[in-house]
Order: structure tokens, then C-alpha cells, then sequence
């Protein structure tokens, strides 16, 4: 029996499946917008959604999958938790956010809590007969359930931002689906991934347990997520505390403030500096939980050889 050694380049090749769904699909997208822009065809518009809402979310599932530590990480699993996960976190945070959330500064801060609390939930449903639950499979199973919350949840505002005042605006969605794919690998995904860890890293095989660590990492992520949300009003308020004043100019609907050049560049700068920080901070702490512990031994047996036995007259 001749036993099969796949080389490095196999390995390699196999090992990059997500980059060809990634190439694949952005041009795939890229074709559906160029092609919607050039005909009129509303009928593409879904196509152009769908593909640039679920493009870097599957793509990062799938990039985490290959680095799965046990064998009970399955394809069918992986799918379930984005797809299942993903719409229980969605249906989840509308109900209970439309009841227990009221306009005020914390505003996102209980969006955050909330979120977090139903994407966790949800990923214990989903993974609650699994036998073996080691750190790196929380992480990869976790951010499985928060892609999947993001890419649900990227849909609706693209579909949103199709509206506007003047008709259909397929620039702007366009454009929504960008910022989001560019923000995807550091919101809901990353954040996710941070607690399903150290939900499995502190469980056993025949239940959950949740352990002080847990709560600690749940209000961590929740206000990581929080500052997240709420980062163009805080950049908005410390623009306004370190300038000089206001301009304001009349409208029919009253009075609004006219930003210098100043006042925006330094918005701008508050803005984007804060959600690189949060971004920094949330991928330093996946990275410390992910070395934390080593990958276990993957053990292949190779196949018994037939004992050659002398031959006659030999």
C-alpha cells in the first residue's frame, strides 16, 4: 500500500481556501455592482447586499477554521453557529433592546451588554453537547456566532442605506458595505471570539460554568463594544470641549452648527484614533488568550506494512 505524504505546497494550498473564497467573492461582488450600475437592474440589488454583507465574515470563519484544535469543530458546526448564531444575536438584541433600552448617554453602552449577552447565550445553545471544549475552539466557535451576528446585521444597514431622500442610492450602499467589510475583523467577530475562549476555557465537558473570569471578559468585551458604538458622539464631544466656540447657521428647521476646518480635521482624528485604540486593545487580548495556551499534539498514525515474507529458493 503506497502511503501519500502531501508536500508543503499541498498543505499550503489547502491551508489558503479562504483567501480563493475571498478573491472569488469580492470580484463576484465587484462584478454585481459595476454590472447594477451599468444596467438599472433593481433585481441585482439583493446579489450586491448579500455579497458584501457575508464576504469577510465567511472568509474569517473560514480562515479560523483552519486552525481549529479538535475534531469536533466540523464544517456542519462552523455553519450552524454562523448562520443559527448568527440570526439568534440578531432577533435576540432587537427584542430586547426595543424594551429595555431607552434614549440616554449609556445608551451604547447597554447595547453592548445586550449583544454580547445574546450572542454568548447563543453560542452556549449551539455547543452544548460538544465533549471536548478546549480555549482555541471557544475562540474559533465564538467568533463564528459574532461573524455571523455582523454579517445579518451589515445586510440590514446596507439595505437601509440603499434609501435615501433622492430614491434609490446605490452609492451609498456601496459604500456602507465597504466601511463595514474594512470594520468587520474587529467588531462583533473579534469581540465574540474573546469570550467564547474563556467560556470554554473555564467549562467541562458535561456543562458550562460561569466563572468569575467569564463575567470579567463578558463586561469586557460589552464595554470594548460599548466605546465601539459610541465613539463618533464622544469624538464629537471632545471636539467640541477643545475648540473655541461654535458657528451656527439658520435653516428652515432651525439653527445648526457649521464645523470649521479645524473642528473637523481634529473630529476626524478623535474619531478614527479611538476606534484604532479599541481595535488595538481587542486584538492584543485575543492574541495573549490565544498563545496562552499551546495547540495540542495532532498524532497521525501511519498504516502497518505487510510483513515481506521469504520467498521460496531464496
Amino acid at each position: 500500500m503506497v502511503e501519500v505524504v502531501p508536500t508543503p505546497l499541498r498543505a499550503a494550498r489547502v491551508r489558503r481556501v479562504w483567501l480563493r473564497m475571498f478573491l472569488t467573492g469580492f470580484t463576484l461582488w465587484a462584478a454585481a455592482v459595476v454590472i447594477t450600475f451599468v444596467t438599472g437592474n433593481a433585481n441585482l440589488i439583493p446579489t450586491v447586499v448579500l455579497l458584501g454583507s457575508f464576504l469577510v465574515p465567511v472568509t474569517f470563519v473560514a480562515w479560523a477554521f483552519e486552525r481549529r484544535d479538535t475534531g469536533e469543530i466540523t464544517a456542519g458546526l462552523i455553519f450552524s453557529t454562523f448562520v443559527t448564531g448568527g440570526v439568534l444575536g440578531v432577533l435576540g438584541a432587537s427584542v430586547l433592546e426595543s424594551f429595555l433600552l431607552h434614549p440616554s448617554p449609556w445608551l451604547f453602552f447597554g447595547v453592548g451588554l445586550i449583544e454580547e449577552a445574546v450572542k454568548l447565550g447563543a453560542l452556549m445553545l449551539l455547543t452544548r453537547h460538544l465533549r471536548t471544549r478546549t480555549l482555541r475552539d471557544g475562540m474559533i466557535l465564538g467568533a463564528a456566532v459574532g461573524f455571523g451576528f455582523a454579517a445579518f446585521e451589515s445586510a440590514g444597514y446596507a439595505f437601509t442605506a440603499l434609501f435615501s431622500v433622492d430614491g434609490l442610492s446605490l452609492v451609498q450602499l456601496v459604500q456602507t458595505e465597504l466601511l463595514r467589510g474594512l470594520l468587520a475583523p474587529v467588531g462583533h467577530g473579534l469581540w465574540t471570539a474573546i469570550l467564547g475562549g474563556v467560556l470554554f476555557a473555564a467549562s467541562r465537558p458535561e456543562h458550562f460554568r460561569i466563572t468569575a473570569k467569564v463575567v470579567l471578559a463578558y463586561l469586557g468585551v460589552s464595554i470594548l463594544h460599548g466605546l465601539w458604538d459610541s465613539m463618533h458622539s464622544i469624538a464629537l464631544y471632545l471636539t467640541l470641549v477643545l475648540t473655541e466656540g461654535e458657528q451656527y447657521v439658520a435653516t428652515p428647521h432651525g439653527w445648526l452648527v457649521q464645523p470649521s476646518t479645524e473642528q473637523v480635521n481634529i473630529f476626524t482624528a478623535l474619531e478614527w484614533g479611538g476606534l484604532a485604540l479599541v481595535s488595538v486593545v481587542g486584538i492584543a487580548w485575543l492574541l495573549v488568550l490565544w498563545r496562552r495556551t499551546p495547540r495540542p499534539v495532532r498524532v497521525t498514525w501511519a498504516t502497518p506494512r505487510s510483513p515481506v515474507l521469504p520467498t521460496l529458493g531464496s
